[in-house]
């Protein structure tokens, strides 16, 4: 059957709240329920810098431009890792006992190499070597962090989202350099495969899923590094993209369809016929609408929590309506 699940991000700043609200709408019907992200909080809480705390040997702190590597941990630091253990321990108390999938959200290497600053100022993506040792810092900060969650809900069967919504900036050279005058260099896509793949590997054998809510969502480049789903906006697809969806699905790749918009318009019945239209015109079988996946076009921040889980119910609405197509 299809499945609903969200990209991430909530609003508010009630953690607690926030994972009751996740349990009671899609702990149920084998839908996939996740930690939430609330960047309303404050830095730290953001997903560049909840990604950085998990970071092995290498340290940020928060300066006027955005979060920077530096040489020990700071305030900042030390307050994004109290909100790490605030939410694990929630999380604990709200699936104890669960036996289902649970997933985890990370912002990816090429994401947070776009993001992050180096001492000097300049974006870790202007330096190679930095773009290795962080890549290599944030896998393992990754396995830890899945290996932490998992004895805390021991039988969680994990699923880790990487989200890289600069992936198709940095592969086109689209990035501003810290002056502002130039663009940085484009990362050749074997590279970018490769560092993706690295990462990627830090969940053994979990189930993992890439998603970028970029237009321009790379989706060979995905297909090759062995990711198990893409999740991507699929409200605008061309007919061209469409078949590059069916590329990617027939290899065995899922689709996690961002079907609803993040400002909370539309209806699910609309979500819903979008995607069938898309999916049919591509010449894929309405019974592989089951292995589809519902979720907002991105994260649901901007709304209020009303909204946000209107959103998660439409979702849920949506992945009902396929599956009954599926099974027609």
């Amino acid at each position: 059957m299809a499945r609903a699940t969200g990209i991430g991000s909530l609003p508010g700043t009630d953690i607690r709240e926030a994972l009751r609200g996740v349990r009671e709408i899609l702990a149920v019907d084998d839908h996939l329920p996740y930690l939430p992200e609330l960047p309303a909080r404050g830095p730290g809480a953001d997903m560049v810098g909840r990604a950085a705390s998990l970071l092995v040997d290498l340290h940020v702190d928060l300066q006027p431009a955005g979060w920077r590597l530096v040489e020990r941990p700071g305030h900042d630091a030390g307050r994004t890792a109290a909100l790490w253990r605030q939410d694990l321990d929630e999380l604990a108390e709200a699936f104890d006992g669960w036996e289902g999938e649970l997933k985890l959200q990370c912002t990816g290497p090429w994401t947070l190499a776009a993001s992050l600053e180096l001492t000097r100022g300049e974006k870790v993506l202007a330096d190679p070597g930095a773009v290795r040792d962080l890549t290599g810092s944030l896998a393992e900060g990754i396995r830890v962090h899945l290996d932490t969650v998992q004895r805390l809900v021991p039988g969680a069967r994990l699923v880790l989202q990487v989200d890289e919504p600069s992936l198709p900036a940095v592969l086109a050279g689209h990035l501003p350099t810290a002056s502002g005058y130039g663009s940085l260099r484009a990362v050749d896509p074997q590279r970018a495969m490769n560092g993706l793949r690295d990462v990627l590997a830090a969940a053994s054998e979990r189930a993992t899923v890439v998603h970028c809510c970029d237009r321009a969502v790379p989706l060979p480049l995905l297909r090759a590094t062995g990711v198990g789903a893409v999740a991507m906006d699929v409200t605008d697809l061309t007919p061209q993209r469409w078949e590059s969806v069916a590329a990617t699905t027939e290899q065995g790749v899922a689709l996690w369809a961002g079907c609803l918009a993040t400002d909370g318009s539309g209806t699910s019945k609309a979500a819903a016929s979008l995607v069938e239209r898309g999916w049919s015109d591509a010449g894929l079988s309405a019974k592989g609408l089951a292995d589809l996946v519902a979720t907002p076009t991105c994260g649901l921040a901007g709304l209020t929590p009303q909204g946000a889980w209107s959103v998660q119910r439409k979702a849920v609405e949506v992945a009902a309506e396929w599956t009954e197509r599926a099974e027609g």
